[in-house]
């Protein structure tokens, strides 16, 4: 079937240029580790889907459809994976939830997961235990992002101790942007008989990730975070061993095979015996966020575009001076030692005296956006985002530090 191209970015990209950005209020925008602002390439695909919806109405659907499977494939060249092992979902946690559901758990599987994750994380596999009868063990996150490799070694010990039925990682820690060895852990589940159940949606657009050559299983992602699409999508991998252990438990309309006949091909093809795909799109269930998938590709297309190496090369050299005046300033950095630990997020411990609660809008009075996830703050820049805004970020805090003196 025919793909709607989408309407082209009024200017290419280029690493460190707000162009495609006009509207964002702050003058420096690091919060790209929680909402990213949509570019204008995003909003002109978003208004491309309501105007042909809006012109053709029932007309538009079988060429949005169609851009879907150009989006997989956009998916599975700068994540890893063939098209085919992608399922567009509503979000990160969706696609956990799938996988915690539909798993052909036995009585007595342990699921190993880490200490902080974000609750997306830990819920589904929570919700998994207490009907399947699994065991939950959280492992410290002490040995990783050191070089020492005390923390794969402690997975695994937990491993060969029998039983692990799947470990559950995020690809970077939200709260310190910890990278976190993945390749190494896809190997050791791999030695071990376990899967590895990956949130990767504070990876996805700014850190290198190769699902296939990480031997991940499953790897589920929202997308308004450094995809740079919009809320309310995802995507969820699953690799060929991975979708051998899954039953159908989430099953809706569009996970037979053929499923659409019935609407285009005349009577007679209104059936429901039609089998559950064996693919991963059966996790597909209903109508299809076309708004979402659209926005999606055009904020992929500029990652692809600049490239994910470039762009994580590009935000180290943005965290580098900022870590080194911050930490000038009494802030302890949770960024890893390692520079292969490391991601696009810089987290920080504020200083002793200081409220991290009165620091957020200060800061963007003065022009800087940033976020305090857990006690910390947080600075998550992007492709937009350059090396010369650095100095604001550094006087706005100063301001910001300043005056929480004088107030207290």
């Amino acid at each position: 079937m025919d793909a709607r191209p989408l309407p082209p970015p009024i200017a290419p990209p280029a690493l460190g240029s707000r162009t495609l950005f006009p509207d964002v209020e702050a003058d420096v925008y690091l919060n790209h580790a929680a909402i990213s602002p949509p570019s204008t390439a995003v909003r002109a695909a978003v208004q491309a889907v309501t105007d042909d919806y809006a012109r053709l109405g029932t007309r538009a659907f079988l060429p949005w459809m169609g851009q879907r499977e150009r989006l997989r494939a956009l998916i599975a060249k700068l994540l890893g994976g063939t098209p085919g092992d992608w399922a567009l979902t509503p979000g990160t946690t969706r696609g956990l939830l799938d996988v915690a559901t539909c798993l052909r758990w036995r009585s007595g599987d342990r699921v190993l997961l880490f200490e902080g994750e974000f609750p997306a994380n830990v819920t589904p596999w929570q919700r998994a235990a207490e009907t399947w009868n699994l065991g939950l063990e959280t492992l410290s996150l002490q040995g990783f992002g050191d070089g020492s490799g005390d923390g794969p070694t402690r997975v695994e010990a937990a491993l060969k101790a029998g039983g692990v039925r799947l470990v559950a990682v995020s690809a970077v820690q939200f709260q310190t942007g910890l990278r976190m060895p993945l390749a190494k852990l896809g190997a050791l589940c791999r030695e071990h008989g376990a899967l590895l159940c990956v949130d990767g949606i504070q990876a996805a657009g700014a850190v290198p990730v190769d699902v296939v050559a990480d031997r991940v299983d499953f790897f589920a992602s929202g997308t308004h975070k450094w995809a740079m699409g919009l809320d309310g999508s995802g995507v969820l991998y699953v690799s060929p061993r991975g979708l051998d252990a899954l039953a159908p438990r989430v099953a809706g309309w569009l996970s037979h095979e053929d499923g659409l006949r019935f609407l285009f091909e005349g009577e007679g093809h209104l059936r429901t015996d039609r089998p559950i795909r064996r693919r991963t799109d059966f996790l597909e269930v209903g109508a299809w966020n076309t708004m979402g998938f659209a926005a999606l590709e055009a904020g992929l297309s500029l990652i692809d575009a600049l490239g994910i190496d470039a762009i994580y090369q590009h935000v180290q050299g943005i965290l580098d001076p900022l870590e080194q005046a911050l930490v000038q300033r009494g802030f302890t950095s949770e960024r890893a030692p390692d520079p292969a630990a490391r991601s696009a997020t810089l987290s920080l411990r504020p200083p002793p005296g200081l409220d991290i609660t009165r620091v957020e809008q200060p800061m963007f009075d003065h022009g800087v956006a940033v976020s305090i996830p857990d006690g910390r703050l947080r600075l998550a820049p992007h492709w937009p985002n350059s090396r010369d805004q650095v100095p604001q970020v550094i006087e706005a805090l100063d301001a910001t530090l300043r005056a929480a003196r004088s107030a207290g």
